[in-house]
Formats: structure tokens, C-alpha cells, sequence
């Protein structure tokens, strides 16, 4: 057991994670790209996208993209995965522009910058989270070395962060904001305001990361690693049903969006929010917050608050036109 945690815990574990995260980031920056050109191809041609080989290819790399990511979530702490969407965004804002010809202004270079260096911010200040093996009911960060007790199962510690009052009541406000916002808000508003689907798709990273991050805890015990028992198995299929629920959900609503919207414009703003989210509620359930001083703390607001005003600049930078005509006339004139 204690080789097992040592393999999973060891000092390359972290950084291979970080390393698939920042490749999964650009397979997933290219996702809403390509799904936006079958979609646009479609649209010429007056077939329905499902039929379009561009967008399964966006498909297949959001699956890929995923899959990497669940990964990473396994190895590395999710605060710290989660923010390197960035490199996503950046290099979505790449391939928008190649492929789909979006013009990125000035003020759209300079507000992805603001975003990038944002989250590089978060990351080198973000808590560190405890290797799951490590995570008992005691809450030491001593590995198990002896035969583990049902006390402490990792289960049993998952089942009572799961059940604390505080992770609940966010859990239920956050499943009461998306049904209004999928049963009232999004058939009136969806297709006139971005933040609406943008919304509903980063609410759900409130349950689709815990869900990795959980599964990875609980699976040694239903596989074999700890002593099975009943508890594991049904925490292990109620995540497995979470998780799988709540991808398809986040796959139809992106898709939804991004008929209606840019997909630099989508994807920026989806990354500050999904991070968001997600940082919010595996601070809650796994109590990563407790290990911030006070200069980290104020760092990373300033951090989150850089990453928010870039994609403000983003935002405004479609609907402004820059031009150094005017000032160029101005200059004629004067001389």
C-alpha cells in the first residue's frame, strides 16, 4: 500500500499532471473551433452539423481533451489544473483567426494576455491539494501503512466532505440556479446574451471535477486495492452518473452556444467563469483554502480579478471598431 501511494503521491506524479493538462488545454482549445466551422459549413450547405466531418473532429478532440484532463485531475490538484484552460483560450484565439477568420484586435490580444497572465498568477499561488491515498477520515497526511479500518476508507472520509452542511447547501443553490437558468432563462435568452449558456456550462464544473477527483479516490477500494465494500460501490456509481450526466449536459449547451456565438468570445468567457466554479467548489469539499496564508489569499484575488478584466476586454473588443484613421487625418490637418 505504501509503494501504491508513494507511485501515485511521488514527486513526477504533480508534474506529469500539469504536463497532460497544459496538452490536454490545447486539444480542448481547438474543440470549439473546429465544431464552429462544421457548424458553418453546414450552414453553406443547408445540412444539419451532426453530418459534418469538421465538427465530429471537434468532437473527437473535446473527448480526447476530456479524457486528459480526468487524468490530470487524478495526478495534480484540481486548482491547479483547472487554470492552465488558459493556454486553451489562447490558443483558441490562434486557431479562431486562422480558420475561422475572427479578427482579433488589438484589444482582444491584449485581453488574452490579461487572462493568460491571470491565471499563471493562480497557479503559482493556488492551495495545494492532498494526493487522494493520502486522504483518511483522520486527516493525516501519513499514508495508510497498516491494513486500513471502515473508519478509515477513503470512501468514508469522501462520504462525510460529501454530506458537510457547507458543501451541500452550495450544491443545492448551484441545482436551483441551473434549472431556472435551462427551464425559464435559456429558451427566452440563450441566443441573445452569452452569459446564459456560458453560465450553465461552468455551474456544472461544480459537479463534473469533484466527480473525477472523487472517482479517482474511491476506485482502489471498488477495484481492489482496499477491502470492497457496499458504501464504495454506490458513491463510486452515483459519481460515475454524475459525471456522465453532467458532461452531456455541458456537450449540448456548448454546442447551443456556439450557433449563436464567437467561439473566442464563448471560450474566454467560459474559462474565467468554469474556473471559477471549480476552484469555489474544491475549496469547499476538499478544504484547500485552509492551507493559504494571507499573502496568497490577496494574491489570488488579484490574480482571478486580472483573468476577469481580460475577458471583459475580450468581451468589449467585438463590438468596438480601433481604427487609427481618424488620428492619422487629425495629424494631416494640424501640419
Amino acid at each position: 500500500m505504501a509503494a501504491h501511494c508513494a507511485e501515485v503521491s511521488g514527486v513526477s506524479s504533480p508534474n506529469i499532471g500539469i504536463l497532460i493538462a497544459v496538452v490536454s488545454s490545447l486539444i480542448n482549445g481547438s474543440t470549439f473551433v473546429l465544431q464552429k466551422k462544421g457548424m458553418l459549413r453546414s450552414q453553406q450547405r443547408g445540412g444539419s452539423y451532426l453530418r459534418d466531418v469538421v465538427w465530429w473532429n471537434g468532437t473527437l478532440c473535446m473527448i480526447i481533451g476530456q479524457i486528459g484532463n480526468a487524468v490530470a485531475y487524478s495526478m495534480a490538484p484540481a486548482v491547479t489544473v483547472t487554470p492552465l484552460g488558459a493556454l486553451g483560450v489562447l490558443f483558441g484565439a490562434v486557431l479562431a483567426a486562422w480558420i475561422l477568420k475572427e479578427h482579433l484586435n488589438i484589444l482582444g490580444k491584449l485581453g488574452c494576455l490579461l487572462c493568460f497572465c491571470g491565471s499563471l498568477v493562480l497557479i503559482i499561488h493556488a492551495p495545494k491539494a492532498k494526493p487522494t491515498c493520502e486522504l483518511g477520515s483522520s486527516g493525516s497526511d501519513v499514508p495508510f501503512m497498516h491494513e486500513p479500518k471502515a473508519e478509515e476508507m477513503p470512501s468514508k472520509e469522501l462520504m462525510d466532505r460529501l454530506l458537510d452542511p457547507v458543501f451541500v447547501t452550495y450544491a443545492l443553490l448551484v441545482v436551483l440556479l441551473l434549472i431556472a437558468l435551462i427551464v425559464w432563462i435559456a429558451p427566452v435568452h440563450g441566443r441573445s446574451n452569452v452569459m446564459v449558456y456560458v453560465a450553465i456550462c461552468s455551474l456544472l464544473g461544480t459537479f463534473t471535477v469533484p466527480s473525477v477527483k472523487g472517482l479517482g479516490l474511491v476506485q482502489p477500494e471498488v477495484f481492489g486495492d482496499y477491502p470492497c465494500s457496499s458504501r464504495a460501490t454506490i458513491l463510486f456509481l452515483v459519481l460515475l452518473g454524475t459525471l456522465i450526466v453532467s458532461i452531456l449536459t455541458q456537450f449540448f449547451f456548448i454546442n447551443k452556444a456556439l450557433e449563436c456565438f464567437s467561439s473566442n468570445l464563448f471560450e474566454a468567457i467560459y474559462y474565467v467563469t468554469f474556473t471559477s466554479a471549480v476552484m469555489l467548489a474544491s475549496a469547499l469539499l476538499f478544504k484547500e483554502w485552509t492551507a493559504l496564508t494571507v499573502v496568497d489569499s490577496i494574491t489570488l484575488l488579484c490574480g482571478f480579478s486580472t483573468a476577469c478584466v481580460g475577458v471583459a476586454i475580450l468581451r468589449i473588443s467585438h463590438e468596438a471598431l480601433i481604427t487609427w484613421k481618424k488620428k492619422e487625418e487629425g495629424r494631416e490637418k494640424t501640419d
